[in-house]
């Protein structure tokens, strides 16, 4: 059991270290990475697209398969057999396997077949797979779209928890200035101990926070990490372009945008022509097909063996099948209705999800100029609340109101900042940009 758990730890320890050195590659330790750089690793290294490119190339090995058919289809093939000799007249049984009277037989062939005419199934055939195909490199472009948002938000919000450590530590400094002050008046004779206590209270509250504000960047930058696929990235930090730069932008704009770029609407219009070509094909099965083949025969009971050859043309009449065409052509038909609901479905996704990231957008951005208003207002507050204390008028209530009024307004104007990042980002995704 020991050995078992060492080998485990062992395994485990070579992997990790593996995945290090593959991260490595693409993040060199204590490397400063801009949005960018994140984005550019993103899409080559997140998974979720390994997935769809590969769902890409399965595609694309369809539209061959379909057009397997526009050739000529060769075979060879051989055979031996032993069996019993024919009965004659006057044997009372015939010969077993084993016996005299049994012979060996051997054959081989060379054929070939080619469609000559099927009425355009063939062709329809490759028709669907290259629409399907067009259909899966659009569902990748939009796994791409959903994976530059997911970076783009998993980068701000870092930036956002960074901003949050930092105000964290800030706070814990001027609290335990203000412990030094209390102390100081106190020893004087001019402030009583509950000073020292209060100040003593914030500083360690104070102090709790920065814990959890320094976990809550761990946390961010494993989601970060996570969302560029690299999960055992080395220590690295990232630029702060957490600032506002209107994003300009007519509603209207945005969707016209959005209806001509959105990579899901063009697959679910791929699928649709699709099943529209599905239909023809479907009802190609009402019609004969025309075929052609040759084969060279080798039969025989010892060597050198007969030959013989033959050349010829099949048509295939389709008389019944069962009704089977007639059911592949409703089914046909139900496929394209359901991609018409499809595609009206997603038309109405797009323009809920514009407008959502258009007023999200327009409303962070009225908001921005009043929290750092309100974080004018709540240092000017602070400061004040400093000198009265100071200057022996003020309370260690009024201090803490003061600093709990200040943090929580540079919270709320960071808050901000990123809302307006992650809803311009919102756009750019709802109107199919990466």
């Amino acid at each position: 059991m020991k050995r078992g758990l060492i080998a485990t730890a062992v395994i485990t320890f070579i992997c990790l270290g593996a995945g290090a050195a593959f991260c490595a590659d693409f993040i060199k330790k204590d490397k400063t990475l801009s949005l960018q750089r994140c984005l550019e690793i993103a899409l080559k290294q997140n998974p979720g697209l390994g997935a769809s490119r590969a769902a890409v190339g399965v595609s694309g090995s369809k539209v061959d398969e379909a057009k397997s058919n526009y050739f000529p289809q060769v075979s060879l093939s051989s055979g031996y057999a032993r069996k019993s000799a024919p009965i004659t007249t006057g044997s009372a049984s015939g010969a077993s396997p084993d016996s005299p009277g049994s012979i060996d037989a051997y054959s081989a062939s060379a054929s070939l077949k080619q469609n000559i005419f099927d009425f355009g199934k063939t062709s329809a055939q490759v028709d669907i797979q290259r629409l399907n195909l067009e259909s899966s490199k659009k569902d990748l472009e939009n796994t791409e779209s959903q994976t530059v948002f997911n970076v783009k938000q998993a980068y701000y919000k870092t930036l956002q928890a960074k901003r949050s450590l930092d105000l964290a530590v800030s706070t814990v400094k001027q609290l335990e200035d203000h412990l030094v002050q209390a102390k100081g008046f106190y020893e004087a004779g001019t402030r009583s101990r509950i000073d020292v206590t209060k100040a003593a209270v914030d500083k360690s509250n104070a102090e709790l926070g920065r814990i959890k504000a320094a976990n809550a960047l761990k946390i961010a930058f494993a989601q970060l990490s996570g969302a560029m696929g690299l999960i055992h990235a080395p220590e690295y930090a990232i630029e702060d372009n957490l600032s506002f730069v209107k994003y300009d932008i007519a509603f209207a704009d945005a969707l016209e945008r959005a209806y001509k770029n959105r990579p899901d609407l063009k697959s679910v219009s791929a699928k649709m022509r699709s099943a529209e070509r599905g239909i023809d094909l479907a009802k190609k099965g009402y019609y004969p097909q025309l075929s052609g083949d040759a084969a060279y025969n080798w039969n025989g009971r010892a060597f050198p063996l007969d030959k013989s050859w033959n050349v010829g043309a099949t048509v295939t009449i389709p008389i019944f099948s069962g009704f089977l065409t007639k059911y592949q052509v409703e089914e046909s038909r139900a496929s394209l209705n359901a991609a018409r609901a499809n595609e009206d479905s997603i038309k109405q996704s797009i323009f809920l999800d514009v407008q959502q990231a258009y007023l999200n957008l327009t409303e962070a951005a009225e908001r921005i100029p009043a929290a750092e208003l309100v974080v004018r207002q709540a240092d000017e507050n602070l400061e004040l609340a400093n000198q009265r204390y100071a200057n022996g008028i003020g309370s260690p209530l009024e201090i803490t109101d003061a600093e709990i009024l200040a943090v929580n307004a540079k919270n709320a104007c960071n808050q901000a900042l990123y809302d307006y990042k992650i809803a311009e980002a919102g756009v750019e995704k709802a109107m199919g940009a990466k």
